[in-house]
Formats: C-alpha cells, sequence, structure tokens
C-alpha cells in the first residue's frame, strides 16, 4: 500500500547512455520499496524516455526526480539544455519513424505532463515531467 507522507528523491546523472539502465533501475526500487509497484512499468518506461531524451540531446549532466505526493507520482528530468521539447505528435501518426516517439509516448501514457525553463547551480535547462495518479 502507498504511503500517505510525502517524500521525494533526485538521482543526479552524467552524460553517459548507461545512465538510462541506471535511473530505470534506481526508480523500479524506489517505487517497489514505497508500496508503489503497480506504477512500476509505466513510470519506468516514461523515466527512461526523459532520460534518454537528455542524454541523447544534450552534452552535459542530467537528474531524476520522483516526488510522490499522496495519489499522485511525478517524475521529471533536469537537463541542460534550455531548449523546449519538440512537442509530441500523435502516437498513431509516428507510424515507422525511429525517432520521436518519446514524448508522444509520455503525452500518451502519463495522466498530465509538461516543462519549465529551469536554472540550477547557474546553469540553464529545463525540468520535464509526467505525473501518475495512484487511484
Amino acid at each position: 500500500m502507498p504511503e500517505n507522507a510525502p517524500w521525494e528523491y533526485t538521482l543526479y546523472i552524467p552524460n553517459d547512455p548507461r545512465a538510462v539502465t541506471i535511473s530505470r533501475r534506481t526508480l523500479r526500487l524506489i517505487l517497489t520499496m514505497h508500496g508503489l509497484i503497480r506504477l512500476v512499468d509505466t513510470a519506468e518506461l516514461l523515466a527512461a524516455e526523459l532520460i534518454a531524451n537528455a542524454v541523447r540531446h544534450t552534452k552535459g549532466p542530467a537528474a531524476l526526480r520522483v516526488r510522490w505526493s499522496p495519489g499522485v507520482l511525478r517524475i521529471g528530468a533536469w537537463d541542460a539544455d534550455p531548449e523546449p521539447p519538440e512537442p509530441p505528435k500523435e502516437f498513431e501518426l509516428l507510424g515507422e519513424a525511429e525517432q520521436g516517439r518519446g514524448l508522444a509516448l509520455v503525452r500518451a501514457c502519463a495522466d498530465l505532463w509538461g516543462w519549465q525553463p529551469l536554472a540550477r547551480y547557474g546553469n540553464r535547462g529545463k525540468y520535464v515531467w509526467f505525473e501518475l495518479a495512484a487511484a
């Protein structure tokens, strides 16, 4: 059973393709330990898309943030690129495209998603996030 008290974790990651796997496994452990096992598969898939975008499209470090407020799981990725993410297309229209599916998948599976410009430690960047309801 999920906890009623809010909590938050942040995983700082280097610009390294292995960060996607490390982020997925860390997220799975966090959610399992907090009793949110039924959200794990969707959360893991969508978080991996955000981290993959951060690693693929930027040269600097990134961070994965996992926040629980009773009833709502918010997961986001910060990266050093201040440019807004490319708007997601309708998932069905992507066909056999090899790129551009990440945010379309987030849009299709999350209850809510968005992005905001963000500064961290004097560096400009952006924070792309999604929410999953626990109910």
